[in-house]
């Protein structure tokens, strides 16, 4: 089923279910209130999620709007944790050169997590804000679940049961300010702002054989000012899937329903698939040119990411964003 967050004013906006062609909704506040709502009590009322969903697929159930005209939220507008991995090697591989850094000893075995601010989601079409270009404002296009209560210690191998629905990302990224956080030997804080995910949550069911050992095995797509950056795939090089992933963060915590864990940006050995972020694609300029061509976003440019099925269907709806001062 697919699920969304109408804006209504409220933090957590109004639960809504989506049809399949992502043409129409149907409320679902009858149901459960918002998405967080429903996340907390899963098991009593996701057979009337999926039920009103079935309901809007054959006809049964009526519609009550179009999501042309809709005002969508991301489908978690705020959450108690928003944790993002570094699961594609490759990524890591080019961006650490990009930064004059050495590779982790453990960089094959042991997942790399931050944990992001998660009180302020952005919208999927609300402008990316900066009072300044010299930030190196950079788009990073992953994917993402988002987990039922999950304790502490899970395997990855137990993982899949707790996975209730798939989102797609733009992890904004502020590349101009790493260097010194990271100089701190603290982590990320002022370099990682509000994230924005696209407007509709599925659940893996909706990605038939496409969904295999907790790994999205489709392409995402970014188009960067109009034209196509990148199309890499999103399972094969996924070096932790989802299961590693959980099974690394609950080493020592329990996780609560509602926690999203995002894959990092997704990236492949092969460049002809292009990029999922401006700082790769500077890493690769670098090594083959030995100089940095491609600037970081600069105010008015635009970046759209998408994400479809096998049958040219559009999953997750599309993220919009354009880049202003703010």
């Amino acid at each position: 089923m697919k699920l969304a967050t109408l804006d209504n004013g409220t933090r957590d906006g109004a639960l809504v279910i989506v049809r399949r062609d992502n043409a129409v909704w149907t409320w679902a506040t009858d149901i459960a209130p918002s998405l967080q709502a429903a996340l907390d009590n899963w098991d009593a009322v996701a057979p009337q999620l999926q039920a009103r969903f079935s309901a809007l697929q054959d006809g049964s159930r009526q519609p009550d709007g179009d999501t042309a005209t809709a005002r969508f939220h991301s489908p978690l507008p705020r959450a108690y944790e928003w944790i993002d991995g570094s699961a594609y090697i490759n990524h890591v591989a080019l961006v650490r050169k990009a930064r004059n850094a050495e590779m982790p000893a453990t960089l094959k075995t042991d997942p790399l997590v931050y944990q992001g601010g998660s009180g302020t989601f952005l919208r999927p079409t609300d402008p990316i804000t900066f009072e300044s270009e010299d930030f190196g404002i950079d788009f990073e296009s992953e994917v993402a679940v988002i987990l039922g209560d999950t304790p502490r210690r899970t395997a990855a191998a137990d993982a899949g049961q707790f996975v209730r629905l798939l989102m797609i990302v733009n992890d904004v990224t502020l590349r101009n300010l790493i260097p010194d956080e990271l100089a701190k030997g603290f982590g990320f804080f002022v370099a990682k702002p509000s994230t924005a995910f696209a407007p509709f949550a599925i659940t893996p069911d909706e990605l038939g054989g496409a969904w295999q050992d907790l790994r999205i095995h489709l392409p995402l797509k970014t188009h960067y000012n109009g034209s196509l950056f990148g199309d890499p795939e999103a399972g094969p090089e996924m070096h932790f899937g989802f299961g590693e992933l959980i099974q690394h963060i609950t080493k020592t915590r329990a996780l609560t329903a509602g926690t999203i864990i995002g894959s990092g940006t997704v990236s492949n050995e092969d460049v002809s698939r292009g990029s999922s972020c401006l700082a790769e694609k500077r890493m690769l300029e670098k090594i083959n040119t030995g100089t940095m061509t491609t600037p970081f976003m600069r105010f008015g440019d635009t970046v759209q990411i998408e994400m479809f099925n096998a049958a040219g269907e559009s999953l997750f709806g599309q993220i919009r964003q354009t880049v202003q001062r703010g």
